[in-house]
């Protein structure tokens, strides 16, 4: 696994040992940064569901601003920081501890307190087949912490349909990457 463009191109970032993090593939992870290509540069991202957080450090390596990164795998979140501090962006970083739900409702919380802004990018790859997605999604509009101009890219397997509606946010288009399929909702 590596950075595929940008500050960081080429570093090898640090895998799981055995598949219970499903890395997201270079061929969805190209596809997921050409559909945020004018959106990536000086945006505030947040990597959900982050497993090695490959993501968030794409999207800082193409020009993001900042990556808040959460995952609830104590392995998960070793991986992410080591992955952060191999990049040498613990800067602009900060990694969450803990279940999706508690990540949000804390992100709400501290957006509600002006103690963090919204984001501009939220990326949501949860394991495949276990219905999360609606739910994160759904607590996001609840918790109003996306940017109003914002975009949430969700990675599932392509088997898996989502609703064309979840709260405020509507889905503007799909894309097919072998067995993955990128949802993007605004």
């Amino acid at each position: 696994m590596r950075v595929i463009t940008g500050k960081y191109k080429g570093r090898k970032l640090n895998s799981p040992e055995n598949y219970d993090i499903r890395p997201t593939t270079d061929k969805a992870k190209e596809a997921l940064f050409s559909i945020l290509t004018a959106e990536i540069y000086g945006s505030r991202v947040l990597d959900l569901f982050a497993g090695t957080g490959s993501l968030g450090i794409e999207a800082l390596s193409r020009g993001a601003e900042y990556c808040v990164f959460g995952d609830s795998s104590r392995t998960g979140v070793g991986l992410i920081k080591s992955n952060l501090q191999h990049c040498n962006v613990e800067e602009e970083t900060k990694v969450i501890a803990g279940d999706f739900r508690k990540t949000l409702m804390n992100l709400a919380s501290r957006i509600e307190d002006g103690l963090e802004e919204k984001f501009d990018i939220i990326l949501l790859d949860p394991p495949y087949n276990k219905g999360m997605l609606p739910e994160a999604i759904r607590m996001i509009s609840e918790g109003d912490i996306l940017a109003e101009d914002g975009v949430i890219v969700a990675e599932h397997r392509k088997e898996e349909e989502l609703p064309e509606e979840i709260g405020r946010f509507n889905k503007e288009k799909e894309r097919r990457y072998g067995i993955v399929k990128l949802s993007i909702y605004r």
